[in-house]
């Protein structure tokens, strides 16, 4: 492998820096309008306002030339430098105490989710890639876990954008439906919080659907949602090895290869939970950092959608969204059902 010299990486960086800026400055314009209507809309949040304006500018003209290096720039590195961040939400200490109690909830749901993706995604003719993009942003957590698989699988940005679409559209009949369930079964605050946050996906959706129930959710069903993004690590690096496996021919894996998929913005996520952990993290710096994760994923979110194929998001139709509807529900009925059988529908 041929290293470049050492001296030439400030102007290296540099020129890169000049490359990219129009195209990055574009992109965080579009997630800033977006991030303005996520606020103002709670239940919308900043992601999918920031496909929907980005697909709309590629519709006018998708950016090229010295716009589409910076583009490209966010929707990529951006999208994985967000997923490092998001690591500055959980401490392992939280882990260990809402893992012992959420995880059979979780891992059983989370199966559920992914083999019945995988069954019905070949039933319904749904390609590959976007299968496996509705599959985990539905059964781990929404965009965030969209974010963090999509550069292991090579997601084109007409997935991604039509995979965010539909997992919002579940989300907000979730914030509508799920407290009138929860009420109808007589859960309490912290079974409804259990719920919440195993089978609604992003977190603004968990937290108005949360608040809508009582005050008393809100806490666990976060936490729990939280702890529930850990799957992104496990599910990353499985992709990693299926995604190295069908391009390398049956080549065998060793466990160097293996460590070797492991993506970096992975043990980025790792590090970053491990120094929160430590306290190392003020309070301050840590609600700066979490606010930068959501202000890159909608950055990075509006990059894709100006870089979207609006044909071949046509020529998807409908079966995706189906296939969304089908694992949403499907989700759902698991997590109450495994909540039955471990006790948890009554705390």
């Amino acid at each position: 492998m041929h290293l470049l010299p050492l001296p030439t990486l400030p102007s290296r960086l540099s020129a890169r820096a000049v490359e990219v800026a129009p195209g990055v400055l574009l992109s965080a314009a579009v997630a800033a309008v977006a991030t303005v209507i996520g606020h103002a809309v709670p239940v919308v949040g900043a992601a999918l306002p920031a496909v929907v304006i980005g697909v709309a500018i590629a519709l006018i003209r998708r950016p090229s030339g010295r716009l589409g290096a910076g583009v490209s720039y966010s929707g990529k590195f951006l999208l994985q430098l967000a997923v490092v961040l998001l690591g500055a939400q959980l401490s392992l200490a939280a882990v260990a105490r809402v893992g012992a109690e959420s995880f059979p909830v979780m891992i059983t749901s989370l199966v559920v989710c992914l083999v019945g993706a995988v069954v019905l995604g070949r039933v319904l003719g749904v390609e590959r890639r976007l299968t496996t993009l509705i599959g985990v942003g539905t059964g781990i957590c929404g965009a965030s876990a969209i974010a963090a698989v999509s550069p292991v699988i090579a997601a084109s940005g007409a997935e991604i954008a039509y995979a965010v679409s539909t997992i919002f559209l579940f989300n907000v009949l979730a914030v509508v439906l799920f407290p009138l369930l929860g009420h109808a079964l007589g859960l309490d605050s912290h079974a409804f919080g259990l719920l919440a946050g195993t089978a609604v996906n992003d977190t603004s959706s968990v937290v108005a659907a949360a608040s809508v129930f009582s005050t008393a959710a809100l806490g666990f069903a976060v936490v729990v949602k939280l702890v529930r993004t850990l799957m992104i690590i496990p599910v990353s690096i499985t992709l990693s090895v299926i995604e190295s496996r069908r391009d390398a021919s049956g080549q065998r894996l060793t466990a160097r290869r293996v460590l070797g998929l492991v993506p970096w913005f992975l043990i980025g996520f790792l590090v970053v939970v491990a120094v929160n952990s430590l306290g190392a993290i003020p309070p301050d710096i840590r609600d700066g950092l979490v606010a930068a994760s959501s202000f890159l994923i909608a950055t990075a979110l509006a990059a894709i959608g100006m870089s979207t194929d609006v044909q071949a998001l046509r020529r998807s139709g409908w079966r995706p969204l189906l296939l969304g509807g089908i694992l949403w529900i499907l989700v759902t009925v698991t997590t109450l059902a495994t909540m039955g059988v471990t006790g948890n529908l009554v705390h």
